[in-house]
């Protein structure tokens, strides 16, 4: 579950916002009046998205946008011509929710973001297998009979074998075995 801050400048309106998101099943960690308490409460979490509208009595959604962690995303809910006049749209990287706001809208366009911001979460936190000495052994076989049978350098080699890797849709280490099965 993804972490969401709310930030509207009434708090009548991060209330009914955070209400709304949390009936439909989202996690809101918390609701903010200003971008300075919005900005605090995204430093202490890990990743999430911040549903806000465009104005605040300290900061506009821009500065605010500049002021938040990469890891964290932007849900701008607000009518096209604030966003569209300040520069906002696909090419800041705030996705926005044109206002008046259809809670349909809303609630897709958050859960597109969440499954977006879950899967940044799940490539950050793989980490690179490490061969084992007999696997390194293998792929050096394979380098070296692709070398002596085909011409091949060294990294022409590795390239061939990362290429049909993919192609294959194997491991490197298992393609690497597939070509000694074949040479025999």
């Amino acid at each position: 579950m993804i972490n969401i801050v709310v930030l509207f400048p009434k708090a009548e309106d991060a209330k009914a916002m955070k209400s709304l998101l949390v009936r439909t099943g989202f996690h809101v960690v918390g609701c903010c009046t200003t971008g300075a308490q919005a900005v605090a409460m995204v430093d202490e979490l890990d990743d999430g998205v911040i549903v806000c509208g465009y104005k605040y009595p300290d900061m506009m959604y821009l500065e605010l946008r500049e002021n938040l962690p990469e890891y964290f995303d932007m849900l701008l809910v607000a009518g096209k011509k604030h966003w569209a006049e300040g520069g906002g749209g696909a090419d800041s990287g705030i996705v926005c929710v044109e206002m008046p706001l259809r809670t349909r809208d809303l609630i897709n366009t958050l859960t597109m973001m969440a499954e977006s911001v879950e899967r940044r979460k799940k490539r950050r936190k793989r980490k690179p297998k490490v061969r084992t000495s007999e696997e390194d052994a293998l792929l050096g076989k394979a380098k070296s009979l692709l070398m002596e049978r085909n011409g091949m350098t060294e990294e022409e080699a590795h390239r061939y074998l990362q290429k049909t890797s993919m192609d294959t849709g194997t491991n490197l280490v298992e393609t690497a075995q597939m070509v000694l099965d074949l040479a025999k």
